[in-house]
């Protein structure tokens, strides 16, 4: 993992705050807001929580990464397994760690105008695996990667052109079509990446409760606002930043 993300971390060089608040005694769910595209800031999350807590996080990945060859297997290799509630419940009897992130693809592949935004619908099954397994919740919001690429077409724009009919034939669901980007060219802008955790939200108190379905959304509630406040913390952070762009980073390097 370092070997392959060292490039990559040293041009986006990630900020950890309140990583402190990250149990080392007993496995959790790391629940956290997912940013366009998805894979440009979790494997330095991971590398960096592993660095600095000693914990390694199971990710729990969409089904459509599963079925790429190649991709899948890379995936795999760090950890990640196909985010089914089977696989979910297995990790936790097994006491690992896992990370979520509740907005899933249709999160990843934001439209236009919704950087930043939570679109979790109304998911409530990482909250309920969290209180039959009594996992503590750790929220967990990034900031930066939204800023890797600027959205051309977003997924409304593809479908209302000529292709849209086919491209919804060839993707499994028409409301995740990936957004036609551009950073630097193809590639994504090097951007720095912040991330914040914040104080674990216990769940043994609803012990048995996970097929209540007001319970459930009661918890989920407060997962979504400690997620947004850290995201809005981690925005006005970025902009007090000397070395928030690339360059005050090279310079101060140099000096």
């Amino acid at each position: 993992m370092r070997l392959l993300l060292e490039p990559w971390r040293w041009l986006t060089a990630p900020k950890f705050y309140g990583v402190e608040r990250v149990p080392r005694d007993r496995p959790f769910l790391l629940v956290a807001n997912h940013t366009l595209m998805g894979v440009l800031d979790v494997p330095l999350l991971i590398q960096g929580l592993y660095e600095q807590r000693g914990v390694f996080v199971r990710s729990l990945g969409d089904h459509l990464h599963f079925q790429v060859p190649v991709w899948r297997e890379l995936l795999m290799r760090f950890g990640t397994v196909d985010g089914t509630r089977e696989n979910c419940g297995a990790l936790m009897r097994a006491g690992e760690s896992v990370l979520v992130f509740p907005g899933g693809a249709r999160e990843v592949f934001k439209h236009k105008g919704e950087r930043y935004q939570l679109i979790w619908k109304e998911r409530t099954g990482f909250v309920r695996m969290a209180i039959k397994h009594r996992y503590p919740i750790v929220p967990l919001a990034a900031v930066g990667a939204e800023e890797c690429y600027d959205i051309l077409l977003d997924a409304d724009e593809i479908r209302a052109t000529p292709v849209g009919p086919l491209v919804e034939r060839l993707v499994p669901r028409p409301d995740e079509i990936p957004p036609l980007v551009r950073g630097v060219g193809p590639l994504p802008r090097p951007q720095r990446f912040y991330f914040w955790f914040g104080r674990p939200i216990e769940t043994a108190p609803f012990a048995g409760q996970y097929q209540d379905a007001r319970v459930c959304l009661r918890v989920r509630e407060r997962v979504r606002r400690a997620v947004t406040q850290g995201i809005a913390f981690l925005l006005r952070e970025r902009q007090q930043d000397p070395k928030r762009e690339l360059s005050a980073r090279l310079l101060a390097r140099i000096r």
